[in-house]
Parts: structure tokens; C-alpha cells; sequence
């Protein structure tokens, strides 16, 4: 019998209560995040499970800690059409206290319930939804994840491409238990965050699912004169019971919206995650194509090694996303994932030994120096932010097109000048580009940032890197100067005033080039995605030339 999806009625919530509100504060002045109640007047469940990725035939482990006598558990294929694989009802419930740093070491819950993966499983994003009955008829409902990844060593996949989710990026925004990579109760004084996550914990709300029409970090209009910055998905989150980052990382807010397109388009694909990249880099060996969408900014080394040799041994990598930028290091057999960002210099464990090489910061730093231009053709540090808060709050919100000729825009009608996806926001929230220059009224790439020697740049649009604050009445602003200080030192090796006015201004673009035998196209905004979702004529066209091209090329390789 069809199951109704758990999403639908009422869910997550208690009754009203009063608190005590200061003028001095604001919700994006503090951090907050999620974490189980642990009131046994209030029914709640959490589960998560033993590994993000498996096999056909694998065993998934469901961990679990509970205050409800009995709860359920549901596994939907997302997609178009979400799919209920699996469904247990009546689950004891077994409650064990959140560590006081699980965010760092993981919960060690007991296991709940497994379920072994058919043989002839689809690869693809499978949604765990958990949820227990209150006494009031509502239910608490909480989400979790894994990804069904291709078998190892199956034949040549022709006309299939390979989708890579960003799942490192998605570790590092997730800040349940108290922590993530931007902010929370780690160090001395609990409010650092935390250099070291755990990937043994549930996912905080709003990564895994959201519901329609859910804010993005973006501006949905551009705003009038004097007009007070605001910032739609902190308000929208803390109303609704959300993570405060929810908007910035995750399958529901980015590859959820490729999927949708990709799939109305009948599209043949397969998935995995960035760990399988980092520990299986031969599952890529299957295909002649891997594609990336919204916003991928945190790597390995050797996730990054893997994709440059596929590159040069004839592969063809389409990114649609934005904002490469730090290097990261995944121990524990992808259990634990590091990242010290601007404190790797004087904190990371490997800093001046003979693994310096990994050293967690950005791939422009001087300490690390593999700029990111090499593998995508453009980087993070070079653009960034655009379209919201202070960071260009008047934009075009779509790309500026500079060489209509390029096979990219083959048939769409496009001319020198014209600004595509504009209306859909396709130009928004974090950007990648290039340090370049003019010459005849076109843009090219001055290489002084690893830029390979034959990328062309297609389309761009300008970023900032630090929010340009004005004055105004009872005006607050988010990111204020996003770390532009970190950002001067880390590429000039001083944050002198000189070294900061250097860097607050970049872009975002649309490059190509080849490397080897192999080809690389990069729409470098991470909110390529709502051109597709938008239906912009556009972003759809070249979106569908790119993958045209690469998968034609599986066949000539």
C-alpha cells in the first residue's frame, strides 16, 4: 500500500511559549542550532547513519536515540517522483543523551534498525524521514540521508554521467550539537567553531529537505534606495525551526533542484558523494562524464588529484556551482572531516611538517599553494559573494556574456553584452572567478592565479568579498567585511589597508577550457541552479549544450 509522505500535516512543533527580547540583539548578531530537547514530555527522534554512501546490497545501519516508546522510519528515493523503498513501523525507541561534543566525535548511539539494499537498487539520493506521535496528534519528524552510489567496476556507461555531490561542503555547514566550520560552541570560551566535525550525527533541519518556496540567501528583489539590508532565510529559519545555515549548503537547497531538471529532461545519471571520490576515485573510471551543481567549497587533495587525472586522460567535467576554496582533510575512514581555515597556520597538527602539503586552508594561501583555477579554471578567493545583504544588493543577478560564438551558447540566440539568467537569480550568493583584464572589449584570464593557459572567459558579472556598509537608519549587517583582512594576508601576505582594497572587488564567471585529453566547463555562481528550476531559457540551453557535448564525447574517447 502507498505510504503519504511524512512531510504532509502538522510536525515539529510545541506549545507557545514567552521569552525576553533586548534591543541590542538580532538572530544573525548570535548563533543557534539544533539539538534534541531530551524532555521526556516531549516525543522527538534522531537518527543517522553508520556511512553517507553504499552499494547495491549493502547493509544500511540506522542509529538512533529516542524518547518515544515506538517510532518510524521511511527511505524515499527523492527525485521527481519521491519513492518510499522502505518503511518500518513500531521501532523501540531507546533514548541516550547527545554527547556534549558530538559535533566533533560523533554520537556512538545504539543501533535501531538495518535494512539491506536490494541488488538491483537505483543509484540516487535515498531521504531517511524519522518520526514519532506527540500526545497533542502532531508528530516530531526529523531527516537524515544516504546516497546509493554505482557499483564498483561496471562497464562503460555510455550516454550516463556521473553526479558528484558536494557532500564535504555540506559537513561543514551542518551544526547540529552545537558546531560547524563558521560558528559555535567549540574552544575555550564555547563560541568558536569547530575545526573537526563529525559525520556520526543526525543532519540539522533544512539540508536534507525544505519545503516550497523555502527563502534563498539571495535577494529576491533588488532594494530601493536607503532601503535596510535584510537577510529573508534568518528570518524565515528561526520562525520556522530551521538551521541557521540552511540556506548555504545541502541537497535540498542546490543538487535537489539539478536532480528535478535533469531528470523532466530524462537525463541517465548516477550518484556519489565526495567522500566515495576521496576513497573510491574508481567508480569515476565507469564514465566519460562528471557534473557538479551548486556549491561545492570544501576538497581534498586527492578528491582534487582524482579529478584532474580524469581530466587529462580524456574526461570532461561540467561544474555548475560556485566558491572553491578550502583544502580539508577527511581521517577516520570519511568519519571525521578537518578544516582550520584562517587558524591553520598556527592550530592545523600538520602545519611545518612533512605533511604540510595538507594543511586545511585556503588553496590560494601562500602555506598551501595549489590555486583552484588549475582544476576549475576559476576559484573562490577571486569572487564570492553577490546579490544579497551588502554585498552588490543591486546587481543584474545574471551573467554578462562577452564571446557569444562559443559552442556554449550554440543556438540560443545570444549577443556580445546580453545579460542571461537575470531574472531567475542565476548570478547570486557566491561566485567564482579570475583575476583578468581587457583587452578590445573582451575579457582575459592574466594567469597570475593558475588559470590554464587556454581558458577563455565566456560570461562574467563583479563580487565583493567584504559587504560595502553604509550608514543608514537602524541598518545591521551580516558578514560585514566577510574576512577580507584573512583574505589580504592569505594572498599578499599582509592585510595591510593597501592589501585590502587589493582584494574586496572580484567576479564571477563562465570559463572553458581543456586540459590533456579531457575538457572543463565551469558556470561559476552556485545559483546556477535556479535557472533551471526558473525555467530560464538561457540557463537551460547552455546547461543542455554542455551536457550534449561531454556525453558526445564518450563515445569519441
Amino acid at each position: 500500500m502507498p505510504r503519504n509522505r511524512p512531510e504532509f500535516g502538522p510536525h515539529n512543533q510545541r506549545a507557545r511559549t514567552t521569552s525576553v527580547m533586548h534591543p541590542d540583539q538580532g538572530l544573525h548578531l548570535s548563533h543557534w542550532y539544533e539539538a534534541p530537547r531530551e524532555d521526556p514530555t516531549q516525543a522527538e527522534v534522531y537518527v543517522y547513519t553508520d556511512d553517507l554512501s553504499y552499494a547495491p546490497g549493502d547493509t544500511v545501519v540506522f542509529r538512533a536515540s529516542s524518547n518515544a516508546a515506538h517510532f518510524s522510519l521511511e527511505v524515499w528515493r527523492d527525485g521527481v517522483e519521491a519513492v518510499c523503498v522502505h518503511a518500518a513501523d513500531n521501532i523501540a525507541g531507546q533514548f541516550v543523551p547527545m554527547p556534549a561534543q558530538a559535533y566533533r566525535q560523533g554520537c556512538a548511539w545504539p543501533e535501531a534498525h538495518r535494512w539491506t539494499i536490494p541488488e538491483d537498487a537505483v543509484s540516487g539520493f535515498y531521504r531517511v524521514a524519522s518520526w514519532c506521535q506527540r500526545p497533542d496528534g502532531s508528530r516530531f519528524l526529523q531527516h537524515h540521508f544516504f546516497v546509493l552510489r554505482p557499483p564498483i567496476g561496471q562497464a562503460k556507461a555510455s550516454g550516463r554521467f556521473l553526479l558528484l555531490l558536494s557532500t564535504s561542503t555540506w559537513t561543514a555547514y551542518n551544526d547540529w550539537g552545537g558546531a560547524n566550520a563558521y560558528d559555535g560552541i567549540d574552544g575555550p570560551n564555547g563560541c568558536d567553531f569547530s575545526p573537526v566535525l563529525s559525520v556520526q550525527r543526525p543532519w540539522t533541519r533544512g539540508l536534507v529537505w525544505l519545503p516550497p518556496g523555502a527563502p534563498r540567501l539571495c535577494d529576491p528583489v533588488p532594494r530601493e534606495p536607503w532601503e535596510a539590508p535584510r537577510y529573508p532565510t534568518k528570518e524565515w529559519a528561526y520562525t520556522n525551526g530551521y538551521a541557521q545555515y540552511y540556506a548555504s549548503s545541502g541537497w535540498a537547497q542546490f543538487e535537489r533542484h539539478f536532480v528535478i531538471w535533469a531528470e523532466r529532461e530524462g537525463y541517465h545519471f548516477d550518484m556519489m558523494t565526495q567522500t566515495d571520490l576521496h576513497y573510491r576515485p574508481e567508480l569515476l573510471e565507469a564514465y566519460g562524464t562528471v557534473v557538479i551543481a551548486g556549491h561545492d567549497e570544501y576538497w581534498t587533495r586527492q578528491m582534487r588529484e582524482s579529478i584532474d587525472g580524469f581530466v587529462e586522460r580524456g574526461g570532461a567535467v561540467a561544474r555548475f556551482g560556485g566558491n572553491f576554496m578550502w583544502q580539508i582533510r577527511l581521517e577516520d575512514e570519511g568519519r571525521r572531516q578537518v578544516c582550520y581555515k584562517a587558524r591553520a597556520k598556527d592550530e592545523d597538527p600538520v602545519r611545518g611538517g612533512c605533511d604540510h602539503a595538507y594543511l586545511t586552508g585556503a588553496w590560494e594561501e601562500q602555506a598551501v599553494n595549489w590555486p583552484g583555477a588549475t582544476t576549475f579554471g576559476v576559484n573562490g578567493m577571486r569572487g564570492v559573494y553577490s546579490s544579497w545583504g551588502g554585498f552588490a544588493p543591486r546587481a543584474s543577478r545574471g551573467f554578462t556574456i562577452y564571446r557569444p560564438q562559443h559552442w556554449a551558447f550554440h543556438g540560443l540566440d545570444v549577443h556580445y553584452g546580453d545579460v542571461m539568467g537575470a531574472q531567475a537569480g542565476i548570478f547570486a550568493y557566491e561566485v567564482d572567478g579570475l583575476e583578468y583584464t581587457f583587452r578590445h572589449g573582451l575579457p582575459y584570464p592574466t594567469h597570475e592565479d593558475g588559470a590554464p593557459e587556454n581558458t577563455q572567459i565566456l560570461a562574467m558579472s563583479p563580487a565583493l568579498y567584504g559587504e560595502e556598509m553604509h550608514d543608514g537608519e537602524g541598518f545591521r549587517y551580516y558578514l560585514k567585511d566577510g574576512g577580507l583582512a584573512r583574505k589580504a594576508e592569505a594572498l599578499s601576505g599582509d592585510s595591510s589597508p593597501e592589501s585590502i582594497a587589493r582584494h574586496q572587488y572580484g567576479s564571477g564567471m563562465m570559463v572553458s577550457f581543456t586540459r590533456g585529453r579531457g575538457e572543463v566547463f565551469t558556470a561559476g555562481s552556485c545559483e546556477w541552479v535556479m535557472g533551471l528550476t526558473r525555467n530560464c531559457y538561457y540557463t537551460q540551453g547552455v546547461t543542455r549544450n554542455v551536457l550534449a557535448r561531454f556525453l558526445a564525447r564518450q563515445t569519441s574517447v
